[in-house]
């Protein structure tokens, strides 16, 4: 056999490692350089949905801004909600002020709160969908099938010194006086009630095309609601409609207006399901302020279920402004107070 001289060997030794440096560098600058990478999916990025604001596009925030309620379906006004849970509260401060409940746009009409000026008991069982003030007595309409009434209260004491029970059919809701007569709605029914004030008389019905809500008048109208964003105006002797505007704040239409009372030219609208009362130009349907007044029942109210807010009442004379709710143990007198924390008038302007 054939063997290599050591000179040789080291030659061949240094030709490997010069082979060897040679492969490495070559495999250091491939891996600098970067080899091709499977081509990266096309990612396609939708569009968000667009926000709708179905639930009241402004129950008012920290700055207590006003909510709308936009293309939204309008709910039915249920009693379902008196078996809802007791929400919590907070005690009613000299202002009432509370957190904000959900997101909304703003809005650049202003928003006053309410202090608490007096109190007076209120029937808990009284499902209250009307509320008026006249010769110093408070008349009320209450609701629920086989629970409607109409009703003279005694201010001060909340003694019930009349009433009169409407058919269990009946879903009773908004009232107003008119002259020396007493009109009242009923929810789905259509039917609607004319009383004699002091007796409380059942003098006539008549029918109507829509659901009952809330109804007012303004000298010469009865102004009505629906649950939708729409007041409708009617002939107090024909209760035929005579007009009718859509109520709009900042966000657009305003619906679930509810109970409704005249105070000073402009229109008062509870909004369902909130704590905010909408001041409505009748002319326009334009919102010109709100009411913010969260946060008006304290702890010691919630020992029993309650409902919503729902019920003002106004003594022109007096100048005294009276809210309270469904299935509430107060009214409440209030004086409203601006966004600066000076009194302001009623109309919160």
């Amino acid at each position: 056999m054939r063997t290599l001289r050591p000179k040789r060997l080291t030659a061949v030794a240094r030709y490997l490692g010069y082979a060897f440096l040679a492969l490495a560098g070559l495999g250091l600058v491939l891996s600098c350089s970067g080899s091709p990478s499977p081509a990266e999916p096309n990612i396609t990025v939708s569009a968000q949905p667009s926000i709708t604001q179905d639930t009241f596009d402004s129950p008012l925030p920290t700055t207590a801004l006003p909510a709308t309620v936009v293309d939204s379906p309008v709910p039915t006004e249920a009693a379902a909600t008196v078996e809802s849970p007791i929400p919590t509260a907070t005690p009613v401060p000299p202002t009432v002020e509370t957190p904000d409940q959900t997101a909304t746009p703003v809005d650049s009409v202003p928003v006053c709160t309410g202090r608490v000026v007096n109190t007076f008991p209120h029937d808990r069982a009284a499902f209250t969908q009307g509320l008026v003030f006249e010769d110093g007595m408070l008349y009320e309409g209450t609701g629920l099938n086989g629970r409607s009434t109409l009703r003279h209260v005694e201010l001060e004491s909340g003694d019930v010194l009349q009433s009169y029970s409407l058919s269990p059919e009946y879903f009773g809701e908004g009232i107003t006086i008119w002259e020396d007569r007493i009109v009242q709605l009923t929810w789905k029914s259509g039917q609607g009630f004319v009383y004699e004030k002091d007796s409380f008389e059942l003098l006539d019905s008549f029918v109507y095309p829509i659901e009952g809500w809330g109804i007012t008048h303004d000298g010469a109208r009865l102004i009505m609601s629906d649950g939708t964003s729409m007041l409708h105006f009617w002939d107090p002797d024909t209760f035929e409609e005579v007009g009718s505007v859509e109520v709009c704040g900042d966000a657009g239409p305003v619906t679930r207006l509810n109970e409704l009372e005249y105070i000073q030219g402009k229109v008062f609208a509870n909004v369902w399901q909130t704590d905010r009362i909408a001041i409505i130009d009748p002319d326009t349907g334009s919102v010109t302020a709100w009411i913010d007044l969260r946060g008006l029942l304290g702890p010691e109210d919630l020992s029993e279920p309650v409902d919503v807010l729902n019920g003002i009442a106004y003594d022109a004379d007096g100048e005294r402004l009276f809210v309270t709710g469904k299935l509430w143990p107060k009214v409440f007198q209030i004086e409203l107070v601006s966004p600066d924390g000076l009194p302001a008038p009623v109309t919160c302007r």
